[in-house]
């Protein structure tokens, strides 16, 4: 458990290098294409360094612009442009340990939840505190769990 606690705070320090990026918006024409005329560069020229033609780099203009072109692709037309392609995630939450805490209370919540209606309907109901700490106990022991179900 502490080896997946360790691999966790090493991907979420890789990733959070990623997070200042992840507002910066794509050239409406891709970024093939507005840095290749941003550098003055033809298609002909573009295709002659990655040995194929014109009309195979309008096309991949296009496919970058339809959000279908692969990472092999990119990595190697950044590798033509002088330039190195960088890609990674970012977690919505912020950071993996706040999207294992929000999922992990997710379902702690449903797990309290059912228990608490069942307990309800045999009219030994209990406190809204005390569903909340329950809650709480249950979303730590998630956490330091990481069942398998946690992402189902």
């Amino acid at each position: 458990m502490i080896k997946k606690k360790l691999q966790i705070q090493h991907l979420s320090a890789k990733m959070k290098v990623f997070k200042d990026l992840q507002n910066t918006s794509i050239p409406p024409s891709g970024w093939i294409r507005a840095i290749r005329t941003a550098l003055g560069m033809s298609m002909q020229q573009l295709g002659n360094r990655l040995s194929i033609t014109k009309q195979s780099v309008q096309d991949m203009e296009r496919r970058e612009k339809d959000g279908t072109i692969s990472l092999k692709a990119l990595k190697e037309t950044a590798h033509a442009l002088d330039m190195q392609l960088v890609y990674g995630f970012v977690p919505k939450d912020g950071s993996l340990e706040n999207l294992i805490e929000r999922k992990a209370k997710e379902l702690a919540m449903q797990i309290v939840l059912r228990t608490s209606n069942s307990m309800k309907l045999e009219e030994q109901e209990n406190s809204k505190k005390r569903i909340e700490k329950a809650i709480q106990e249950r979303t730590a022991e998630i956490v330091n769990e990481m069942p398998k179900i946690l992402w189902d």
